[in-house]
């Protein structure tokens, strides 16, 4: 665990009462132990074990201490995920969390088998949590609930509003036409935005409501990736691209 998240409130005594399994079990903390949490505004406090009950640890505050959060060079990324199959989706978020994506957006596409998801923001939430804890991402990943490709589009528009420079991505199976990543991200973007589709990739419609938000249509090569293999390859490669611009401007 590289950071612990602390999503406790102290109690009427003024008490942390934490349970984690790793802490106790793992990193074996007892009474008069000091460690770092990260509060959800990006406080770090320095919290004392005061006693343990089973896998509780009941700790006070000695205070915050600096946070040397590392500066990202990268825009905001955010992530439209058509809902896949199963639990597919929890790998997905894992992941994006873990490779810095600031928003996750799952939406309901045409090819889209499921058509649930709004009663697993709670297991997303920990998820996300977890792979913060895990990676010790600096970013506080957002999750909304599953919606509409209408809805999901229309929110884009919202968010892209509040950017002079944004650029949305679209992830197709196909190659439409030659494309370039360092052409679209060139200059470096103030908002970015990565879709990813389903089992069977968009359809013909999904495409066409894309291009009409302003999305371009991008490839990863010839080969047809599972989805949340996808999802992975085209955070990462966007990322790559973007920290090689940011490079290639400071020699």
């Amino acid at each position: 665990m590289k950071q612990f998240i602390l999503n406790t409130k102290q109690d009427t005594e003024g008490f942390y009462r934490i349970r984690s399994h790793y802490l106790v079990r793992v990193r074996r903390l007892v009474a008069g132990d000091i460690f770092p949490a990260l509060l959800q505004d990006d406080t770090v406090l320095s919290l004392q074990v005061c006693s343990v009950e089973d896998d509780c640890l009941v700790c006070e505050s000695r205070g915050s201490v600096p946070n040397h959060r590392p500066q990202d060079p990268l825009p905001p990324l955010v992530l439209f995920q058509a809902m896949p199959k199963g639990a597919k989706i929890d790998l997905i978020i894992r992941q994006a969390v873990e490779s810095g994506v600031n928003e996750i957006v799952p939406f309901f596409s045409e090819y889209s088998v499921s058509k649930r998801g709004a009663d697993k923001i709670e297991r997303w939430n920990r998820i996300i949590t977890e792979a913060r804890q895990q990676s010790g991402s600096h970013i506080d990943t957002k999750v909304r609930e599953p919606v509409s490709l209408a809805a999901a589009l229309m929110y884009w528009k919202e968010l892209a509003n509040r950017y002079s420079h944004k650029v949305g991505l679209l992830f197709h199976q196909d190659m439409l036409e030659p494309t370039s990543f360092y052409r679209c991200l060139t200059p470096v973007p103030h908002l970015l935005a990565v879709a990813v589709g389903p089992e069977g990739g968009f359809s013909p419609d999904d495409l066409a409501q894309f291009s009409g938000a302003g999305f371009t249509a991008v490839a990863l090569g010839n080969t047809v990736l599972r989805t949340e293999t996808a999802a992975l390859a085209a955070i990462t490669t966007v990322r790559v691209v973007l920290l090689e611009i940011e490079k290639n401007k400071q020699e």
